[in-house]
């Protein structure tokens, strides 16, 4: 099995905050938080079920400590 690895700038404890903080916010924050994400041309905004999002989460962090 491959052990995950972090970029020097992240280990698996700010990654589990990143997610928490997601998971923690508000609608309202949420929304915000879309808005913004939205005027900036280098995001992609990906709408799926409320239910799915901490799954969601995790898969992309893992896919992205995978391709390091």
């Amino acid at each position: 099995m491959k052990q995950n690895e972090f970029t020097p700038d992240w280990d698996k404890e700010r990654g589990q905050s990143v997610s928490a903080s997601y998971e923690q916010q508000t609608e309202d924050e949420a929304v915000a938080d879309d808005e913004a994400a939205s005027q900036n041309e280098f995001n992609v905004l990906l709408e799926v079920l409320a239910e799915l999002g901490p799954a969601v989460c995790e898969w992309i962090l893992e896919a992205l400590v995978d391709s390091q």
